[in-house]
């Protein structure tokens, strides 16, 4: 009978021992869908993945006010059918924006479209300003579109000479920013 009063306290033991296991499993587990799981680009532009067509590092660069030029990479997902970005168009607040000259532009399959080194795509309205967000919808070719929330940029350091719209030239005192050392005290 002790034998079996001791077996019976051991088993107990383990029996805990192995559901307070089970439980620090759960309770200290990541889950599902964290930030740490999910695509992640640093940069200063704006992404969206949501279609077949990725847009990468969306950025408008504007030298002046009025007017600044759309830049992005298209990504296209499909690896054997080409696709087309076939509209870029003000949204929301920005309506009223207005895109200059824009032609279709044709992703091959499994390829990119680099705007940057493309020429970009030229808008003009009252709300382009460096500083400012656009919200901005490009329309792809099999009737599918993003909207975007795009940040408008001076023409300095990785983004100078992008601006197509004017002369692409930027004010020293835009992509000049004060060291401690030379800042008046």
């Amino acid at each position: 009978m002790k034998a079996l009063k001791m077996q019976l306290r051991m088993s107990a033991r383990v029996l805990a021992a192995a559901g307070a296991l089970a439980l620090a499993t759960v309770l200290t587990s990541c889950g599902f869908d964290y930030p740490t799981d999910r695509v992640y680009t640093p940069g200063a532009g704006t992404n969206d993945r949501d279609a077949q067509v990725d847009v990468l590092g969306a950025v408008v660069v504007s030298a002046q006010a009025g007017s600044g030029t759309f830049i992005a990479s298209f990504a296209n997902n499909d690896s054997k059918n080409t696709a087309t970005v076939s509209s870029i168009a003000g949204t929301g607040d920005d309506a009223d924006l207005q895109v200059t000259d824009f032609q279709p532009i044709q992703v091959d399959a499994g390829g990119l479209v680099n705007l940057a080194t493309d020429g970009g795509v030229v808008l003009e309205g009252d709300r382009v300003a460096t500083g400012a967000f656009l919200d901005l919808e490009i329309g792809f070719g099999d009737g599918s579109n993003v909207q975007l929330h795009v940040p408008v940029y001076p023409p300095c350091h990785e983004y100078e000479g992008l601006d197509t719209s004017g002369d692409g030239t930027a004010t020293s005192d835009e992509c000049t920013a004060e060291s401690p050392d030379t800042a008046e005290h």
